[in-house]
């Protein structure tokens, strides 16, 4: 992430949050909050929640108590582009880019809340971000690598500069070393030039060695919270998660 990319963080604040599908709700009163500057990431088991809670943030799922707020603004369930917006970018697990589409044009899709002579500016200071797409242009985006494709997604939604950034497992089907490097350098990133970052992720281990603080959810519910150091000196949460003994600490910026 160029240094000198500078985005409008914002804070993000869920308060009590409690949403699902219909019928019982998928999360329970969920309380979670992320400041400026910030890496702060969800993780839990399968089914524990974690993505219904990003849909809800970004009015795709419906709450059904509790509030969203962005900066000094509540959002709690308005429509997806008016939480764009707000400043809040999504990037979903999947569907995050158009395969049929060029990269250019995947970029320029991102813009669309953009005044139409602004949108080529924002691509080439997307592309200072993301300098490897700079090559790729024209290839459609079915065409490009997990990897590749991570960062045209998230690149997309940079286009509109949101103070606020929600990721959605990025790093799911890549292999160790790409999805390492997408959490230091670009993940870790965004949060550097200014934005809040929320980020679910199944590579606990991984995403905590880049988190300022974590949010532990099962069964719909927050179960911890805190540092990594304070996570990786809890036995339950190193058996459960970390997978190893608690002499294995993670600290933010491993």
């Amino acid at each position: 992430m160029s240094a000198e990319i500078r985005l409008p963080g914002m804070q993000l604040r869920a308060d009590g949050v409690t949403a699902g599908y219909g019928g019982d709700p998928i999360i329970r009163g969920i309380t979670v909050g992320v400041d400026p500057g910030e890496v702060i990431s969800l993780v839990g088991p399968n089914g524990s929640g974690k993505s219904t809670l990003l849909k809800s943030l970004v009015g795709v799922v419906r709450v059904s108590a509790g509030q969203v707020s962005v900066g000094d603004r509540e959002v709690t369930n308005l429509p997806p582009e008016e939480v764009a917006r707000a400043g809040v970018g999504y990037v979903p697990q999947v569907d995050d880019v158009f395969g049929p589409l060029t990269v250019r044009e995947n970029l320029e899709m991102g813009g669309y809340l953009l005044p139409h002579k602004e949108i080529a500016g924002h691509v080439e200071r997307v592309l200072t971000v993301f300098p490897r797409l700079s090559g790729m242009l024209g290839r459609s985006a079915g065409k490009l690598s997990g990897g590749e494709r991570k960062m045209l997604a998230m690149g997309r939604v940079l286009m509109l500069d949101p103070g606020v950034f929600l990721l959605d497992e990025p790093t799911a089907n890549l292999a160790p070393a790409i999805a390492t490097s997408l959490l230091g350098e670009h993940v870790r990133g965004l949060a550097a030039s200014g934005a809040s970052v929320l980020i679910v992720e199944q590579r606990a281990r991984a995403v905590l060695a880049i988190s300022d603080r974590a949010y532990v959810l099962g069964g719909g519910e927050v179960r911890m919270a805190g540092t990594p150091a304070e996570l990786s000196a809890s036995p339950g949460f190193v058996e459960s998660f970390l997978g190893g003994h608690r002499s294995h600490q993670v600290r933010s910026g491993d």
